[in-house]
């Protein structure tokens, strides 16, 4: 059985930066609670590491799909075991006085059997988890956290 969820938030800057920020997959260890590391594996693919339950290791490999600038990024994604998959989009919408609506939806598919009842309980309530990526999303981003590389 598929399931969906869908979370947004307004954050303060334009649709550019804030476009940029997100498609910087490795940096979502800093405001994701469970995202261990992701690490660019090709062009348009990832390798990502999350917390579990009771310290379990969960890993999948992600492709994005689409790529549309400073408006949408879609992904699939499938776990090394072939028993978890995601897929979803990020919408951004340049709002006024230099603000971003930023709207996430995900689609997860769980499968049955103890594999599928460990997964069940990361994915336990997607929905506030998201709402609390966001949120720390927020805050990464308006509280300037991202510190511009130094150019010698």
């Amino acid at each position: 059985m598929t399931n969906q969820v869908s979370q947004d938030i307004t954050v303060k800057g334009d649709v550019s930066t804030i476009y940029n920020i997100w498609a910087e997959f490795e940096t979502f260890p800093h405001f994701m609670k469970y995202v261990n590391s992701i690490v660019k594996t090709g062009e348009r693919t990832s390798h990502w590491e999350v917390s579990g339950p009771l310290g379990m290791k969960v890993e999948w490999d992600a492709e994005t799909t689409r790529l549309d600038e400073n408006q949408r990024i879609g992904w699939n994604t499938k776990d090394r075991d072939g028993t978890i998959t995601t897929s979803g989009e990020v919408v951004f919408a340049q709002l006024p006085n230099a603000q971003t609506h930023v709207s996430v939806t995900m689609n997860y598919t769980v499968p049955g059997g103890k594999a599928g009842e460990a997964i069940a309980t990361l994915f336990s309530d997607p929905g506030k988890r998201l709402e609390e990526d966001l949120r720390n999303f927020k805050v990464y981003v308006e509280n300037g956290l991202l510190q511009p590389a130094v150019i010698d």
